[in-house]
């Protein structure tokens, strides 16, 4: 039976047999404002008190735009002191080339020793990729990315932007890429 680890949002758990499998990747797509971030920061936070450190990369807001956000619920603190305990991260200066990108996130995941990881938003990142216009290869980054993820048994939460096409992601691909899909 595969370990699942909470999610920390009210009434998903069992809704997702119990939490989100030890080791996913997962895919949580909405529209602006939907509250993913919110979303992906309760997940972490859920980690850090069971102790499991938490790397959240930022790659549309400032770090502190981010603590600002989570401060409506009181959690800023709380990050704060985890982030002086060395458990967990929020990162906010990372390249835009996905090769690059993989490399940072895997080196900082290994650094605190991350068991959960959010990136917010993995849209953003694919914006930049997109420029090279080989849809092929970006296929594969994005494909290799999610398999280095798993490599290290990190349980990972992928931000995309809902784009009000019938597709899941910013690409449409990177649903069938994912271990799940939340909505």
């Amino acid at each position: 039976m595969e370990k699942r680890l909470k999610s920390g949002i009210p009434g998903l758990d069992p809704l997702i047999g119990g939490g989100f499998i030890e080791g996913s990747v997962n895919l949580l797509c909405g529209g602006a404002g939907t509250g993913k971030t919110i979303f992906g920061c309760q997940f972490l936070l859920q980690g850090l008190r069971e102790g499991e450190p938490g790397l959240y990369v930022t790659l549309e807001e400032d770090r502190e735009d981010i603590l600002n956000d989570v401060a409506e619920f009181g959690w800023d603190k709380e990050f704060r002191e985890y982030e002086k305990k060395g458990k967990f991260l929020l990162a906010s200066e990372f390249p835009s080339k996905i090769s690059d990108l993989q490399t940072k996130i895997i080196e900082s995941i290994e650094r605190i020793n991350a068991k959960r990881f959010v990136l917010d938003s993995l849209s953003i990142a694919e914006m930049g990729w997109a420029e090279e216009k080989d849809v092929a290869k970006l296929r594969r980054e994005v494909f290799d990315l999610m398999r280095a993820l798993k490599r290290i048994k990190t349980t990972s939460l992928l931000i995309t932007e809902l784009r009000g096409t019938k597709a899941l992601s910013t690409l449409g691909f990177e649903e069938f890429l994912a271990d799940s899909v939340i909505v």
